[in-house]
C-alpha cells in the first residue's frame, strides 16, 4: 500500500518560490479533482503561507516523478526548477511528517496551533472533493489525534512565543480579567496590528488606536471595532486607558514621564500596564520608575519569548517519542490493510465451496435422501474442499518449505501440540 508526502516549506524554499506554488482556495477543489484523476489515487493538498504539500495514496504515491510534474504543470513552473526545493517522503516518513506538522513541530514558530486547523480544513476540502479515501482519511484523523495528545501531555504549546501573545499574558498577570479594561494602541503598523488581534481576542471593554495619520488609524480601528484618535490627543485621553501598547517609527519618545504622571493623577493612582515595542523607544525609561506603572520594553518581552521557546524545545523530545509510537501503530494498520485483498480472495474461495456443497445438499434432499446423510455429506464435502489446498501444499513442498508451511499452518489454525 503506497503513501507519499510531497512538498516544500519555509525550510526548503525561499518566499518567492513558496508564493508561486500556493493553491488558492477558489481553485482548490478543481486542483484536487485533476490531481486525483491524473495521478490515479487519493489526494489531499495542504497549502499555507509557509508550506505547500500533497498527500497521496494509491497509484499516485507510487509515482513521485509524475506527482512532481503535475505540481509543476499546475503552477506553470519548470519541473527541474521546482524539484530542487521539494521533499519526497514515502510511507513511514510521510506518516511521521504528517504527525509532526499537525503537532506544530515542523512550523516556523515551534508549537504554533494554527497549522492544526489548516490541516483539518485541507482534509474537509479533500473529502468534499471526493479525493480523500480510506488511507488518507485515516492518516489525517490520526494526525489530529496525535496533535491533541502532544498538546495535552507536553508543554509544546503552553508558553507564548510571540511578542504580542507575551504582552497579553503579562497584562493578564496585572489585571484579573481584560474584559473590563480599556486598551490603547499607539501606531498602526504590523506589530500593532498583531497586538490588536491578540488583545481583541480577550474581548476588552474598549480599544483605541492613536496614530499620527488619523486616516490610517481609522482603517486599523475599523477591523477591531475600535475608535481612532490623533497622537496629539494623547495627553488628554491617556488616563482613560488601563493598557497601553506602543510601536511607532518616531525618533523621539511619545510618552514622557510628566504626561504619564498627570494621567495617573487623573486615574487616582489606578495602575497602568504599558508595553513599548519600538526601537528607539516610544516611552521614556523614567516612566518605569513610577509606582503605579508596569512598563515592559522590547527586551523584556524578548527574554520572555526566548525562555518560552526554550521550554517548548525541551518538550520536543517528549513529543517526538509520542509521535514515534503513533507512527508504529499507523504502519501496523497499513500493513494489515495490505492483507485485505488476500483475505477477500480467501473468503471468496470459501464462499464458492460453501455454495457448491449447499447446492449438492439441496439436490440430495429433493430426491428424498435421508436428512442426516445429507448433513453428513455437506459437512464432509465442505471440510474436504477447505482442507484440500493447504494439505496439497504440504505434500508438494520440499523438506525446508514443509517446515515453514507447518509452522504457518499451526499458527493459522491454532494447532497446539
Amino acid at each position: 500500500m503506497s503513501l507519499l508526502a510531497l512538498g516544500l516549506n519555509h525550510l526548503t524554499a525561499p518566499l518567492d518560490v513558496r508564493e508561486r506554488v500556493v493553491f488558492h482556495v477558489e481553485r482548490l477543489a478543481e486542483a484536487l479533482a485533476e490531481a486525483s484523476r491524473r495521478l490515479r489515487g487519493e489526494t489531499a493538498i495542504l497549502s499555507t503561507c509557509n508550506r505547500t504539500e500533497l498527500y497521496l495514496s494509491g497509484e499516485a504515491a507510487a509515482a513521485p516523478a509524475a506527482a512532481t510534474r503535475w505540481l509543476a504543470d499546475w503552477h506553470r513552473i519548470d519541473p527541474d526548477e521546482l524539484e530542487r526545493y521539494l521533499y519526497l517522503l514515502p510511507r513511514e516518513q510521510a506518516v511521521r511528517h504528517a504527525f509532526r506538522v499537525a503537532s506544530g513541530l515542523d512550523s516556523m514558530v515551534l508549537g504554533e496551533p494554527q497549522i492544526l486547523g489548516q490541516m483539518k480544513e485541507a482534509a474537509r476540502t479533500a473529502e468534499a472533493a471526493g479525493t480523500l479515501g480510506t488511507v488518507l482519511g485515516r492518516l489525517f484523523q490520526r494526525s489530529f489525534a496525535v496533535a491533541k495528545e502532544v498538546r495535552s501531555t507536553t508543554q509544546i504549546g503552553a508558553a507564548s512565543v510571540s511578542m504580542a501573545a507575551a504582552a497579553v499574558k503579562l497584562a493578564a498577570q496585572i489585571f484579573p480579567t481584560l474584559a473590563d479594561r480599556s486598551v490603547l494602541f499607539i501606531g498602526a503598523g504590523e506589530m500593532i496590528e498583531l497586538c490588536a488581534t491578540h488583545f481583541a481576542a480577550q474581548s476588552p471593554a474598549r480599544l483605541t488606536v492613536a496614530n499620527r495619520t488619523l486616516e490610517r488609524g481609522q482603517a486599523l480601528a475599523r477591523r477591531f471595532n475600535a475608535r481612532a484618535i490623533e497622537l496629539r490627543a494623547l495627553a488628554e485621553r491617556l488616563h482613560e486607558h488601563d493598557i497601553v501598547v506602543s510601536c511607532t517609527a518616531s525618533s523621539l519618545p511619545i510618552l514622557g514621564k510628566g504626561m504619564v504622571e498627570r494621567a495617573l493623577r487623573a486615574r487616582r493612582r489606578a495602575p497602568m500596564f504599558m508595553v513599548d515595542l519600538a526601537v528607539p523607544r516610544d516611552i521614556e525609561p523614567e516612566v518605569g520608575e513610577l509606582e503605579d506603572v508596569f512598563l515592559y520594553t522590547l527586551d523584556d518581552l524578548r527574554g520572555i519569548v526566548e525562555a518560552n521557546l526554550d521550554a517548548r524545545r525541551a518538550a520536543v523530545v517528549q513529543a517526538e517519542a509520542i509521535i514515534e509510537t503513533q507512527v508504529g501503530q499507523f504502519m501496523h494498520w497499513m500493513q494489515a490493510r495490505e492483507a485485505v485483498p488476500l483475505i477477500r480472495r480467501l473468503r471468496e474461495q470459501a464462499e464458492r465451496a460453501r455454495r457448491q456443497e449447499v447446492e449438492r445438499a439441496l439436490r440430495m434432499i429433493a430426491r428424498g435422501d435421508d436428512p442426516r446423510a445429507v448433513l453428513e455429506a455437506l459437512s464432509h464435502g465442505l471440510t474436504n474442499k477447505l482442507m484440500h489446498a493447504p494439505t496439497q501444499a504440504l505434500h508438494d513442498a520440499t523438506e525446508e518449505e514443509r517446515r515453514t508451511l507447518a509452522g504457518t499452518l499451526a499458527r493459522l489454525f491454532r494447532l497446539h501440540p
